[in-house]
This record gives C-alpha cells, sequence and structure tokens, in this order.
C-alpha cells in the first residue's frame, strides 16, 4: 500500500467517526485498532499496540496535568479566583475601561490554571458580560477582552495544554513551559494596549460610574490579602522551575499544595469544594489520558505504515523555503480550529506537523509556542471557530454573531502580531529555556 493510501486509510476512519458522532478519543482508538489489523499482522499486531500505548502513560511528564488541572479547579470552587477578581476590580478604581482590564488580567490566571479555553470563556461570558452590560459597556469592550484571555492561558505557565503538547510531541515540557513566558508578557501588553487605545477612540464604549473611594492604605491592604497570595503561587512555582530547582512535576505538585494551604487560611475550603475539585480535575485528566494514548499509538501506525516519511518527503519535495511550509501548517490548524477541540487538533496533527518540523530544522520548543497560538487563534478565527460559538451560548439574547465576530478581530490581530515577532525573533521564546 503506498504511503498516501496509508494515510487516506487512517485519517479518513478517524474523520468519518467524529463524522457520525464518536468521541474524538474512541474515534482515534478505534482507527488504530483497525490499522494495526491492516499494517501490523493482525491480532497480534493489536495486542503490539495496545502495550505500546500503555506503556506511553507511565511517562513521567503527565504528572503536572492532573496537579495543574487540581490546582485551577480549588482555585475556582473555593472562590479564592472570586477574591481575587473583586480585589482587582477595586484596586483599578476609576480607569477607564476597568472591566475589560479585569477580565484580561482575572481571566488569564483563571484560564491559565483551568487548561480549558472553552470552559474559561463560558465562565467569564455568563459571570463578566452581563456585568459589564449592566455598566454600559458596548459589546466589543465586554466580549472581546474574554476572548483575548485564551491566548495568554495557552502560553504563560502552568498551562496544562502546554503540558500534554510537550507530551505528545515527546519534547522537554519544562522549557516548552519557561519559554511561554516572554511571549506571553508581550501578548498581554498587546491586550492592554488595545483596551486602552479602544477607550481612548471611544470613551463611551466603557462609561465611567462610581466606586467606592479606598485609601492608599486600604487598597495596599486588599492588594497584600487578596492578590498577592494567589498570583503568588503561580510565580514562585514558575521561578522555580526557571531556576532549576524543581522539575514541572514537582513545580505542579507545590502549586496544587500552595493553593490548597491558602484555600485553609482563607477558611473556604470545603468538603464540597474539595469534592467538585477533585471530580473536575479527574474528569478532564482521564480525557488527556485518552487522548495521549490515542496519539502514542497513531504516531507508531503512521511511521510503521510509511505514512509520515512519505508524507515529510511530499512535504519537503516542493520547492517552498521553510517560513512558507510553516505558514501552511499554521493555515491547517487554523482552518481545523473551526471545527475542532483543542486537544482534538493536537492528536491529529502533531504526529504529522512535528517530525516535519524537524525536517525544516525549526526548534522542537520554538515550534511547540508557535503551534499552541494557532491552535488558540483558529478557537477565535471567524466565521466558525468554537470559542465564538461559545460566548454566543452565554452572551445575553440580543448579541449577534456579527457583534462576536468584531469584538474578536483586534484580540486576533494582537496574537497574530506576536506569532510575526516569534518568527521574526525566535530568542524570544528561546533566551529563557536556553
Amino acid at each position: 500500500m503506498e504511503w498516501y493510501e496509508a494515510l487516506g486509510l487512517l485519517l479518513g476512519s478517524i474523520l468519518a467517526l467524529m463524522a457520525i458522532g464518536m468521541p474524538v478519543a474512541l474515534a482515534f482508538l478505534a482507527a488504530n485498532i483497525v490499522g494495526a489489523w491492516v499494517f501490523m499482522g493482525g491480532e497480534r499486531g493489536i495486542g503490539a499496540l495496545l502495550n505500546n500505548g500503555l506503556g506511553s502513560l507511565t511517562s513521567f511528564a503527565l504528572v503536572p496535568i492532573p496537579l495543574f488541572l487540581l490546582m485551577g479547579e480549588i482555585f475556582f470552587h473555593t472562590g479564592l479566583g472570586g477574591r481575587m477578581f473583586n480585589a482587582i476590580d477595586k484596586l483599578l478604581g476609576k480607569l477607564p475601561g476597568r472591566l475589560s482590564y479585569v477580565t484580561v488580567l482575572g481571566g488569564t490566571g483563571f484560564s491559565t490554571l483551568s487548561g480549558s479555553s472553552m470552559g474559561s470563556t463560558a465562565l467569564l461570558g455568563s459571570l463578566m458580560v452581563p456585568e459589564m452590560n449592566r455598566r454600559g459597556y458596548k459589546k466589543h469592550m465586554s466580549i472581546g477582552p474574554i476572548l483575548g484571555t485564551g491566548g495568554l492561558a495557552i502560553i504563560i505557565p502552568p498551562s496544562a495544554l502546554a503540558v500534554l503538547l510537550a507530551t505528545l510531541a515527546r519534547i522537554d515540557v519544562g522549557k516548552l513551559l519557561i519559554a511561554g513566558i516572554i511571549p506571553g508578557l508581550i501578548l498581554a501588553t498587546f491586550y492592554l494596549a488595545t483596551i486602552f487605545i479602544q477607550t481612548k477612540i471611544d470613551p463611551d464604549a466603557a462609561p465611567a460610574y462610581e466606586v467606592e473611594p479606598m485609601t492608599l492604605g486600604e487598597k495596599l491592604s486588599l492588594f497584600i490579602r487578596d492578590v498577592v497570595p494567589m498570583v503568588g503561587v503561580m510565580v514562585v512555582i514558575v521561578a522555580m522551575m526557571v531556576g532549576g530547582i524543581v522539575t514541572p512535576s514537582e513545580a505542579a505538585a507545590f502549586g496544587a499544595l500552595g493553593v490548597l494551604i491558602l484555600a485553609v487560611i482563607f477558611r473556604c475550603l470545603t468538603w464540597e469544594a474539595v469534592k467538585k475539585s477533585i471530580v473536575g480535575a479527574l474528569r478532564v485528566t482521564l480525557m488527556a489520558y485518552l487522548i495521549v494514548f490515542g496519539s502514542a499509538t497513531f504516531s507508531q501506525l503512521l511511521a510503521f505504515s510509511g505514512a509520515s516519511s512519505g508524507l515529510i518527503k511530499w512535504a519537503t519535495g516542493f520547492d517552498l523555503e521553510p517560513i512558507a511550509m510553516l505558514l501552511v501548517m499554521f493555515g491547517v490548524l487554523l482552518l481545523l480550529g473551526m471545527f475542532m477541540e483543542q486537544i482534538s487538533m493536537m492528536l491529529l496533527t502533531v504526529p504529522i506537523f512535528f517530525p516535519l518540523a524537524q525536517s525544516l530544522g525549526f526548534d522542537p520548543i520554538w515550534f511547540g509556542l508557535i503551534m499552541l497560538l494557532a491552535l488558540e487563534i483558529s478557537f477565535t478565527t471567524p466565521p466558525f471557530g468554537l470559542l465564538l460559538f461559545v460566548m454566543k451560548g452565554v452572551a445575553p439574547p440580543d448579541t449577534t454573531m456579527r457583534d462576536i465576530y468584531m469584538s474578536a478581530i483586534p484580540f486576533i490581530l494582537c496574537s497574530l502580531g506576536l506569532v510575526a515577532l516569534l518568527i521574526m525573533f525566535p530568542p524570544l521564546a528561546l533566551w529563557l529555556p536556553g
């Protein structure tokens, strides 16, 4: 069988099963079993494939995923996240568009810990948009920052999605997490500048309203009590990884323990919160582990059937510059993001894109960061980006899809600007890991 026939059989089986409504992880597992039967010698091949797939789940690099998720769930269910949101809101005082700034700053903290852009968009959309509408904010000032926070959440550590991508691509987890710090800060600056410019161009887009005045001492007390401890946990675990003191797995354990201790100190740790946190983290962890299992077996089948080597030879046979090929891969991810969820996209593309990127001479950490940004941008790309429809589901009834599209565009441009910077200046991503 030719490589393109093997690739067509494997990808065609997956897409057909997904089209009839089968969950992504199960669709990959079923297609892998069919592929093993065809390419690896029937029943014996299936047994060997399953054994290899189970071996991939014993990787120590997977440990941060459940711990980062547990950290985020405790942060949310105990109310620590709500305290931070409220504190940032009060500290910004009468700053024009302050609720938009609160959404970016507080939402990024929650999204980073939760590891789910769809979940955080649904939460922030239902929590912040009605409040901003009540305050007279125009729709682009309330919806845009929420759609934009995902771009920050996916690259600023700790990011469960970055850990999963590094595990699937078999690259250094710690280096990929650390690589996102400087680009993440640049993207945050772009977002804040966008909100500032929007309020300058149209002051009525975020009308000022009276807030309870606070003395400098009260502000300082509020900042130390409700912001420093929450942000401090994230800063400490990132600093420990950058300094080489701990591995990503140990950093995730310290992070989960730190949030747990904070919940005890603030007397908001209840049995109900613990139960919800564990169930929420367990649900997403099981899905992630199924994804890893499916990806490991899919990668082996692509290699065994000759599909991956054939595809790389075919792709590199074109007279295209490496950057042009990078833009093609970027475009494929944008297209897939209109129809698929991020983890599904990683499962489908990582076994193909990373070997191709390596053959083109791209640094795997740098390419991983570019891919993470592509995954997030694709989620908000009109007309079919999935986050756009999540936002439509939680936004007020009078919100149209055109409102959501127009709100997303400035923040998409910010993310594309960051991608352009990373292409022109790779050290922005590679200096800290190096």
